[in-house]
């Protein structure tokens, strides 16, 4: 096949042609010092095409971390426990509150801006108070609890309490102003004898999250006579594809194409609605950005200790999930491996890595698959997504993704029951009758097909499905420094 590169290497160039038209992509040029067929030697020819990008497909990513399982809706919703205990943070002091009370019990009140749901602190609750630019921590008794006041939407809740001070003495520094910030939690409750008890009760609170699947399509055509049409060029594709008929490699390679796009799809999409009324569908970047944690390092720096236990100290305050995978793009991978090195110098030169010794005559590997730091377990990868000319690998803005691994345990709304699933999985439209994982069906007159009178070959490829991200306060997205 004759290809026409510029200078510099153009990934343009090898793209698919969406219309069955000549191009010096699709047909063999003999043409060479401006002879053509003129010359009366024929040329050597390698019959076989040269696999020079090797495994081409980028899926893989989802089937390595999840599970795919059938629904039957037009949405996916699920529950997600809400933490146990209460804290609130960075709120704002009432007006005249103040940490210390120099004139003896002055009450201090404390705004609790809580969004949409209510406040729920009572009264009796001990909290530990701390001004957020102070070390000086206040241990205080809920005396009131005001109904909300102050809201000017439900999303916008304001409750005011009234605390009493125990530790007067040590904050003589402490004096807060209206606009500052603190942060606060309830560790207990302490009532006089003979007290009665308390009159406010907890109802767990849960949250719902959803998401909707997508239809995702793809199509081929060949006429009859391309179909019997032998080429000289014996093709091969990854899928195991080959012989001498290109239409088998053009049909091989749409399949393939759309096998990488429900995974990509699952990947990069976002809802919301456009022009045409589609709906979208939320991906993993777009959960995890919404849900999860957003890691961004410095600009034309490499990640060190201290960045991984910044990481650390996020995961421990959330699902602390001992296990994760770490997706990474080539760069990253080659950061993470240096500095693992560079921990681990104590052979000569530094080459002492892994378990033993490097003997100088056996080949060295600069590599690790994994390592440990506090009680978290890493285990690193390449994401091929990331690294790809043609996808994420022409982007600079993510340099991978945390994954967490194993299963959570959620309330499914349609089994009605709480079940453990994979983190990460994908949902399908199933039914008895009808399977939309990937469906593909052939239309017209040509390679067995008997359906249509036109002389040619239709593949139909479709599928309908979401990605549902469990607990996606326990993933972190790795972007590149800005």
């Amino acid at each position: 096949m004759a290809y026409t590169f510029s200078s510099t290497h153009d990934s343009t160039a090898i793209m698919p042609e969406k219309a069955q038209n000549l191009t010096n992509g699709n047909y063999l040029d003999f043409q060479a010092n401006g002879e053509g067929w003129s010359k009366q030697y024929l040329p050597e020819l390698y019959e076989e095409e040269v696999e020079r990008y090797g495994n081409r497909t980028l899926n893989g990513f989802l089937r390595m971390v999840g599970a795919e399982m059938p629904m039957t809706s037009d949405q996916v919703i699920w529950s997600e426990q809400n933490r146990l205990h209460i804290g609130y943070k960075a709120f704002a002091a009432g007006a005249g509150a103040k940490l210390k009370a120099s004139d003896g019990h002055t009450a201090n009140k404390i705004e609790i801006h809580s969004g949409a749901e209510n406040c729920a602190i009572r009264v009796g609750d001990l909290l530990t108070i701390l001004k957020t630019d102070s070390d000086k921590r206040v241990v205080a008794i809920v005396t009131a609890n005001s109904t909300v006041t102050g809201a000017t939407s439900s999303s916008n809740l304001v409750t005011t309490i009234t605390v009493d001070p125990y530790n007067y003495a040590a904050l003589t520094n402490a004096s807060l102003a209206a606009a500052d910030a603190v942060n606060l939690f309830v560790f207990g409750s302490e009532y006089a004898k003979g007290s009665a008890g308390r009159t406010e009760a907890l109802q767990p609170e849960f949250a719902t999250k959803t998401n909707n699947p997508v239809i995702i399509k793809d199509y081929y055509e060949v006429n009859g006579s391309d179909a019997a049409q032998i080429g000289w060029v014996e093709v091969a594709t990854e899928d195991g594809t080959s012989g001498y008929l290109w239409y088998l490699k053009a049909e091989s390679e749409t399949r393939l194409r759309f096998e990488d796009y429900l995974e990509m799809t699952m990947v990069e999409a976002v809802p919301g609605t456009n022009a045409a009324g589609l709906k979208g569908t939320s991906g993993m970047l777009d959960q995890i950005e919404k849900g999860g944690h957003v890691f961004q390092g410095s600009a034309n720096e490499k990640l060190d200790l201290d960045d991984f236990d910044s990481i650390l100290s996020t995961l421990d305050k959330q699902g602390a999930i001992e296990e994760n995978m770490l997706f990474l793009n080539r760069a990253k991978t080659l950061e993470i491996d240096d500095l693992l090195a560079g921990l681990n110098s104590y052979g000569s030169g530094g080459t002492s890595y892994g378990l033993f010794d490097n003997d100088e005559n056996m080949a060295l590997n600069l590599g690790f698959s994994g390592f440990r730091r506090g009680s978290y377990d890493f285990y690193k990868t390449d994401w091929r997504y990331l690294n790809d000319a043609t996808t994420r690998g022409m982007m600079s803005d993510l340099d991978g993704v945390v994954v967490p691994a194993g299963t959570s345990t959620v309330y499914d709304q349609s089994l009605g029951s709480n079940i453990r699933r994979p983190f990460l999985h994908v949902r399908y439209r199933a039914s008895e009758t009808e399977d939309r994982r990937m469906k593909s069906w052939v239309l017209g007159s040509v390679g067995g097909a008997a359906t249509t009178s036109t002389d040619n070959m239709e593949v139909h490829f479709l599928s309908e499905r979401c990605l549902v991200v469990q607990g996606a306060n326990n993933f972190v997205l790795l972007k590149a420094g800005s």
